[in-house]
């Protein structure tokens, strides 16, 4: 059978166009000869359509859009297999993850989402109901096994420990499927890609059957889908798949197997340290910098170019605004914010005080020249100057501290929303996930803004990508950026490590704290060459800072574990 794996990127609530889309797919597959068309999980409604499904307009309008899609025009001999949800009458939420088939002007099949991911960045079981049962539907003779995205994360010959004790792998495989397609909504994270293909790979050699999986692309929210749908023969063995962070139709023709369970074993995997958690936000620890490959780093520019991008053109904004310090944090923002709105569309403030240093002037200025972007300067000595003097009662014979280097920061937020508010363009923040993670951040000040790009970067992954920049486009980020010391410049001779441990070392504690769950104990016992000292004092900022992450701009999400939607630690709380 000759199957067209479509990711397309879908808008949340924009049935319109998500259907347009849809039929987009379906003509082109038709021309190339699909007798089958496959696309992600929910694309009728757009993913994650989170509590629009409490709303009842919502779900009809889902309705619609499926009747629309049924009954105008679909290339003849194409079946189509697409994601939305379906209203049911049953105890429980009431709501289906649904795949419906259509074939010949009618829907000939429907198959429903099994298992409900309900943890990180995912909360299904809030808005659906699992299937009855697992779907396998004939077309052409051929019976297909539906699986909805999560219904393929559960293999017990994969996993050491599974999340839930039904497999719809192997129950429609017991019902007779020759071939199994997979509607998903895989969020990216760095590492993830190869572990979904090596995963699914695995399931079909087990059970002797092909699988032909569909995957949504583009940016929604803080989430962002990589695409790289993908189709495998019963042994395995990869056959076709499309490309990263682009729509795409990916054409395959698969054997469909004679449908028996073949059993054939499949090496668990092993990395406990690496792989903890089951299902679809399997976490695996962000590698460190140094092992990540420029393979690697070039697709997690893509991720960060494409989040950036969809987030400004689904929420309306055509231009972005940022602070350009002369320092690395910024330096990335800018590049990535050039490449995903075009420089044209880039307007850049460099916003010196007392204490910031010529060279971070002419850094900024000279990136911004490099990149094309429109660059402002415009000085805070006199605002900051006159908050120090409307102060200076209250303040009276008290030390200076961060309350006056915070008021740099806060009077640097204030112009660049007001450049946002003017003009209408987006503000993104440039700080790091290191530094979200400590609180080394300004309420109101540096995190002021709609969007943290960089959010879930660590700063030494941070430096890792500006060298890649530069090797691809020599000397566009200027050298000294990569070189001198980062620093804040709230104060005279002040750098990041006055207050923070070295990153090398921050990021090491951080990765294991934050995206392995490691205690301060297993930490110490892993990272032998950290003192316990240090350990114990970053997990304790971490905690504290917690109020200020909860009023965070969203950040786009590209590690197995990121701060914002997916994690939910208390502000008040006595633990240590």
């Amino acid at each position: 059978m000759r199957i067209a794996l479509a990711q397309v990127d879908t808008v949340v609530g924009d049935f319109a166009g998500n259907v347009a889309r849809v039929r987009q797919a379906a003509g082109e597959s038709a021309r190339r000869g699909a007798r089958l068309v496959v696309g992600p999980e929910l694309a009728l409604t757009g993913y994650p359509p989170r509590d629009f499904l409490e709303l009842p307009a919502f779900v009809a309008g889902a309705d619609r859009a499926l009747e629309e899609l049924v009954s105008g025009p679909l290339p003849e001999g194409v079946a189509l297999l697409v994601g939305t949800i379906e209203a049911h009458g049953g105890e429980g939420a009431g709501l289906y993850n649904a795949a419906v088939l259509i074939d010949g002007g009618r829907v000939v099949a429907r198959g429903r989402k099994s298992l409900l991911p309900t943890y990180d960045v995912f909360d299904e079981g809030r808005y659906f109901d699992p299937a009855p049962e697992t779907a396998v539907a004939l077309l052409d003779g051929i019976r297909l096994g539906i699986t909805i995205c999560e219904d393929l994360w559960n293999d017990k010959q994969f996993w050491r420990r599974r999340r839930y004790h039904q497999d719809p792998m192997v129950e429609v495989a017991e019902r007779g499927a020759q071939l199994v397609v997979n509607l998903s909504a895989s969020p990216y994270a760095v590492g993830k890609p190869a572990l979904r293909q090596t995963m699914i790979a695995a399931a079909a050699r087990h059970h002797g059957l092909p699988v032909a999986m569909a995957n949504l692309v583009g940016g929604n929210d803080a989430l962002v889908f990589d695409g790289q749908s993908f189709a495998v023969d019963a042994g395995g063995h990869l056959l076709a798949r499309g490309p990263a962070f682009e729509e795409a139709l990916t054409v395959v023709d698969l054997e469909p197997s004679p449908g028996a369970l073949t059993h054939a074993e499949s090496e668990p995997l092993l990395a406990t340290k690496t792989a903890q958690t089951i299902g679809e936000a399997t976490l695996i620890m962000t590698p460190l910098a140094e092992d990540l490959s420029a393979t690697d780093l070039d697709e997690l520019l893509q991720a960060l170019v494409l989040g950036t991008r969809d987030y400004a053109r689904k929420t309306g904004f055509h231009g972005a605004v940022l602070g350009l310090s002369g320092g690395i944090d910024s330096a990335l923002v800018a590049v990535i914010a050039a490449r995903a709105l075009g420089a044209e569309q880039v307007t850049t403030l460099s916003m010196p005080s007392r204490y910031t240093a010529a060279m971070s002037n002419d850094d900024a200025a000279s990136l911004a020249r490099n990149l094309g972007v429109h660059h402002l300067v415009l000085p805070i000595e006199r605002p900051f100057a006159s908050y120090l003097e409307l102060l200076r009662e209250p303040f009276q014979g008290r030390a200076s501290d961060t309350a006056e280097e915070n008021l740099q920061a806060r009077v640097r937020g204030a112009l660049l929303m007001a450049m946002s508010n003017k003009f209408g363009t987006l503000l993104l923040t440039t700080g790091n996930k290191s530094e979200l993670a400590t609180g080394y951040c300004t309420l109101y000040g540096d995190m002021a803004g709609g969007l943290a790009v960089i959010g879930d970067l660590p700063k030494t992954l941070v430096y890792a990508l500006v060298r890649r920049v530069n090797a691809l486009s020599p000397g566009l980020v200027p050298e000294r950026i990569l070189t001198r010391p980062p620093s804040a410049e709230l104060k005279a001779d002040q750098t990041d490590q006055d207050s923070l441990p070295p990153y090398e070392e921050l990021d090491r504690i951080l990765r294991r704290y934050v995206e392995a769950r490691e205690s301060a104990a297993d930490i110490a016992r892993d990272e032998p060459a950290i003192d316990r000292q240090t350990i114990d004092r970053v997990l304790l900022l971490v905690r504290a800072s917690e109020y200020k992450r909860r009023q965070a701009a969203p950040v786009l999400r590209v590690t197995p574990r990121a701060f914002g939607e997916g994690w939910r630690f208390p502000i008040a709380h006595r633990f240590r």
